[in-house]
């Protein structure tokens, strides 16, 4: 049976001591199951309805950045795995930088990813950081300022199909897809209860208190973006300033449209609640992905 050889390979790849599993260990278990004669029969029998499909529903929506997030396997709290659909449309908002509250693996399935791995310094790119909580298993995201920082970008890699990565919960990143592409993704025990992001400033700040914004985003290197990358939580923080969904720019008791913003404690909005995916949606994409697996 498909469904308990993917149990298996994860209860016996990923073990069930104190020890937290490496990345790498994480790792070796996703590229198996991502392997199209696991993958494919794992799907087709989800696909079709059986075993814990209500579950899986309950957990699966749609991210704040536009991709789909399906629970396969729910097995907390020593593993989740889920399978990401990157639609690859035009203008989509991509990640903050960020890192995890447990070690982390992704194989690529179909189309390909960019990641970009960061470490903090004190010549690198300014940034405004945040702890990020969670309200429970499916619940909304919280965002907390916590202050400035700078980060340097440590190495770039693009990920095709068939390669597959694992990262320590603290390792700081951002992952990019500009077409569509399927990730099997691995959540394992959780070691920390928060994780850390940083949205990168897009202005200078004057001696005056004033935020200068600059007409596009900055890239990790300090030239300008030509995406005009926004963040992982939907909207772009400018220096002090946080910018909503509408396009206008809040601080402390004050909200300008346009020019210069003075400066104020700023807090950036939580994020957008998640979308529940309809069932009908869930299934739809997971017989998508059992027939390109050739299922």
């Amino acid at each position: 049976m498909q469904v308990d050889k993917a149990r298996r390979l994860l209860v016996e790849g990923l073990g069930g001591g104190p020890v937290p599993p490496s990345p790498e260990s994480a790792r070796e278990v996703i590229a198996q199951l991502a392997h199209p004669g696991t993958l494919g029969p794992l799907v087709r029998r989800l696909s079709a309805g059986d075993l814990e499909l209500a579950e899986c529903i309950r957990l699966s929506y749609r991210h704040v950045l536009g991709f789909d997030k399906l629970l396969l396997l729910p097995g907390a709290p020593r593993f989740m795995l889920r399978v990401h659909f990157w639609h690859g449309t035009a203008g989509a908002v991509s990640e903050d930088i960020h890192n995890h509250r447990c070690a982390i693996a992704s194989a690529v399935v179909r189309g390909s990813v960019r990641m970009e791995c960061y470490e903090p310094a004190a010549d690198g790119v300014p940034a405004v950081a945040y702890r990020e909580t969670i309200d429970g298993p499916g619940g909304a995201w919280r965002l907390r300022r916590v202050g400035e920082a700078r980060l340097r970008l440590l190495r770039t890699e693009q990920y095709g199909a068939g390669r597959s990565y694992g990262l320590a919960a603290r390792t700081l990143h951002r992952v990019v897809s500009e077409e569509p592409t399927v990730t099997l993704f691995l959540e394992t025990a959780q070691q920390r209860s928060v994780t850390d992001v940083y949205v990168r400033s897009r202005g200078r700040v004057r001696g005056s208190g004033s935020v200068m914004h600059s007409s596009s985003a900055m890239n990790s290197g300090g030239a300008p973006d030509p995406t005009g990358d926004a963040g992982r939580g939907g909207s772009e923080i400018r220096a002090d300033s946080a910018v909503r969904a509408d396009g206008e720019i809040r601080t402390d008791g004050e909200i300008r449209t346009g020019g210069e913003v003075r400066t104020g404690r700023a807090e950036r909005v939580d994020p957008l609640p998640k979308t529940p995916l309809p069932p009908a949606v869930y299934l739809a994409e997971l017989d998508a992905l059992a027939g390109s697996l050739g299922y």
